[in-house]
């Protein structure tokens, strides 16, 4: 670069040169001599006065031009190189595994720029690598837990050290449904990661709504739960059909892990700035404001031990998060006051399909 910059200098210096040569040592030489010899003086002596006057110092003008556009050349390039050479040691470092490797900020303002894109890029994928080192932790805890127990109970059985039952039976039944659970929880979120570019239509969201409570409400009855319905007739939704219902099943569900024994469950619908926001509303603990930010991670939880017992794998939510963005829309949550509100917003459609 400070060759290639340096050669571009000494080229503009020498147009510069030719421009001065043609203008003094020819024009300004001719006028010189004109006017001397106009005042008396022969050509001979008007010429050498000339060159002593002029041509001595043009020349060393020019050879200082030269040396000052060169070295002017290697500190501009030195400034432009230096934070050019760190974020491509950096990017190198960052092929060989390294994570946390950042660049300062310097140099002009496109080479700044370049090194705070390069820095966010880093930390995203930094944050990118901790989120997969825990997803595969949690994911590993989720498999071992129940494949412990079925074991366990089997072992126990072959043994003779437990007698075979229907307690027994249900045990074994109620482990292998988590098993089954966790693994279409996973090929759910394999499904979203893949479908980048759901087809979308208009959605009758009270129908959605209804036939979604409709299948959860076996569960609702038995935990003695009441559950209501607060949609508008007419309110239309954008959205995907399958999807709408998968997040629909997923929040109520998790209504149902959440709300104590006679609790109770709102949904209601309304149109908001062009989008329809959903919301489901349970009363009982509530969340604690440290967790809210990371609900919709995925195997987050709250209160590990608590929903571990509860049935949770922590999947759900982020579930809800992944298709509803797919879907050109936003999750979000708030709890305060023995009240949990999880909502999603998704663009309004004119007329139900």
């Amino acid at each position: 670069m400070a060759v290639r910059i340096a050669l571009a200098s000494i080229a503009v210096t020498a147009a510069a040169v030719v421009v001065i040569v043609v203008g003094v040592l020819v024009f300004a030489s001719a006028s010189f001599q004109q006017l001397m010899i106009e005042h008396g003086t022969a050509v001979d002596d008007a010429r050498a006065m000339f060159d002593q006057s002029v041509a001595g110092f043009f020349i060393v003008a020019v050879f200082a031009g030269v040396v000052g556009s060169v070295l002017l050349a290697v500190l501009l390039a030195r400034w432009l190189s230096a934070p050019l050479r760190g974020i491509t040691e950096a990017a190198r470092r960052m092929a060989d595994g390294a994570r946390d490797v950042r660049v300062p900020i310097a140099g002009p303002r496109e080479i700044s720029s370049l090194a705070t894109s390069f820095n966010l890029m880093a930390a995203r994928l930094e944050e990118q690598e901790r989120l997969r080192a825990e997803f595969v932790a949690n994911a590993a805890h989720e498999l071992r837990t129940p494949l412990t127990n079925l074991v366990g109970y089997l072992e126990a059985l072959r043994d003779g050290v437990v007698a075979p039952s229907a307690e027994t039976f249900a045990s074994l039944r109620e482990e292998a449904d988590r098993l089954v659970r966790l693994a279409r929880s996973l090929d759910e979120l394999a499904v979203g990661d893949r479908d980048r570019d759901p087809p979308l239509e208009a959605v009758d969201l009270r129908q959605a709504i209804e036939m979604a409570v409709e299948l959860a409400l076996p569960s609702f009855e038995r935990q003695r739960i009441a559950l209501a319905v607060r949609v508008p007739d007419g309110l239309a939704a954008r959205a995907n059909p399958d999807h709408l219902a998968q997040v629909l099943a997923n929040l109520l569900q998790n209504a149902v892990r959440y709300t104590p024994e006679r609790g109770e469950v709102t949904v209601s619908a309304e149109t908001d700035d062009g989008e329809v926001v959903v919301t489901v509303s349970n009363t009982g603990d509530g969340i604690p404001s440290a967790d809210l930010p990371h609900v919709f991670e995925r195997f987050y939880r709250v209160e590990k031990s608590r929903d571990r017992a509860r049935g949770g794998a922590g999947i759900g939510l982020a579930i809800v998060k992944q298709l509803v963005e797919l879907g050109g829309g936003r999750v979000g949550v708030e709890s305060a006051g023995g009240l949990t509100r999880v909502w999603f917003r998704v663009p309004a459609a004119m007329t139900a399909a």
